[in-house]
């Protein structure tokens, strides 16, 4: 039997000139809302490295080279029912052309 969840954490690593558009553009499909209160997100700065392969289209860096920069991990909450549009509003925005995404289940209405 699985364990049935409404609601999910959303993590996205973004170079922080896109912050503010994305947090725009997922709050207009009900992302960042808790309760009452939308445009509801928390920005951790990052370092990430990453190594561009043959045939990538790198935003940022060297084919075949390690690189590193600054980046920011955007957190937000959302029901799962939106999960699917605030994909697609990240693939829209986002700049990588593989965007780390992590979507992680949400229980805690299991301990209510």
């Amino acid at each position: 039997m699985g364990m049935e969840f409404k609601e999910v954490k959303i993590e996205i690593y973004v170079p922080e000139e896109y912050v503010i558009r994305l947090r725009d553009e997922l709050n207009k499909v009900n992302a960042c809302r808790i309760g009452n209160y939308d445009n509801v997100i928390s920005i951790t700065n990052v370092r990430g490295y990453w190594r561009p392969l043959e045939g990538s289209n790198p935003f940022n860096g060297e084919i075949g080279k390690v690189c590193e920069g600054e980046e920011c991990k955007i957190e937000i909450r959302c029901k799962r029912e939106y999960v699917k549009n605030v994909i697609k509003v990240i693939k829209e925005i986002h700049p990588y052309e593989e965007p780390l995404i992590n979507i992680i289940p949400i229980i805690n209405e299991l301990f209510e």
